[in-house]
């Protein structure tokens, strides 16, 4: 899957919608000032660097197996404390975060559960767990998904990946074992102020998305240019994206 790109090229593509989104999730899983915060999946460290802002830098830690990306997240944010890896083994102790978060991430995890269940492991009895999911169908990409069904009705979506369903997250951390669960919607609107703003991203194979349109070929990435520019325009637009996002606490 299309996440071996340069930090930039991941910020363009989706932190524009990440950014707005992670003041909203960090509210949700009600990240205090004093507490031991760990970021599973932190991309180039946008829901990183808000953390940073709400606890201490040296109480932050973050992890993503895309060496670009953890590379960006120490230069930028270098006390944070940074790792290479994956979420289904964290290299912490047990019990060591009060609130761990996986912001955009449970759905590209090999295994949701184990990756949930290592959270679970890593957070403190009584700390939260919270993690957050693009609905499928008015998540940030949807739009990009909506203009590819119009010309090719069979193409693989984003639709059925784990949590991107209404309720998805909820059943799956009870699943595992967290106890209080809360489910919620955060909604986030991004205006493109021209086509180009919105498109051009979707050209740096990053994600499935952009690993479908670089599976196209000029043609095929001509047509449906065509068609997102006449659903679209050219702009200003904005995206509206729903996220679906769960807490629970650890027992």
């Amino acid at each position: 899957m299309g996440f071996d790109v340069a930090a930039e090229k991941y910020a363009r593509f989706m932190g524009r919608y990440a950014e707005p989104l992670a003041p909203h999730f960090a509210e949700f899983a009600r990240v205090r000032m004093g507490q031991r915060v760990l970021d599973v999946g932190c991309g180039p460290g946008t829901l990183t660097r808000h953390l940073v802002t709400l606890t201490e830098a040296h109480l932050v830690a973050a992890i993503d197996p895309s060496p670009p990306f953890m590379e960006a997240v120490a230069r930028r944010l270098p006390r944070v404390d940074v790792h290479t890896g994956v979420a289904e083994a964290l290299p912490f102790k047990d019990g060591w975060f009060d609130v761990t978060l996986a912001q955009l991430v449970i759905h590209f995890m090999s295994d949701p559960e184990a990756g949930l269940q290592e959270m679970i492991r890593v957070t403190r009895p009584g700390g939260t767990v919270a993690a957050c999911v693009w609905d499928a169908d008015t998540g940030a990409v949807a739009p990009f998904w909506a203009c590819v069904h119009e010309i090719d009705p069979e193409a693989q979506d984003e639709a059925f990946v784990a949590g991107a369903r209404m309720g998805d997250l909820e059943r799956m951390f009870k699943k595992v074992g967290l106890r209080k669960v809360e489910p919620s919607g955060l909604v986030v609107r991004v205006t493109h102020p021209a086509f180009e703003d919105w498109w051009d991203p979707y050209t740096f194979g990053v994600g499935p998305a952009g690993d479908y349109l670089s599976s196209l070929d000029e043609a095929g990435r001509s047509a449906l240019e065509a068609v997102a520019r006449r659903r679209f325009g050219d702009g200003p637009f904005t995206v509206t994206a729903t996220a679906w996002a769960a807490r629970g606490t650890v027992a």
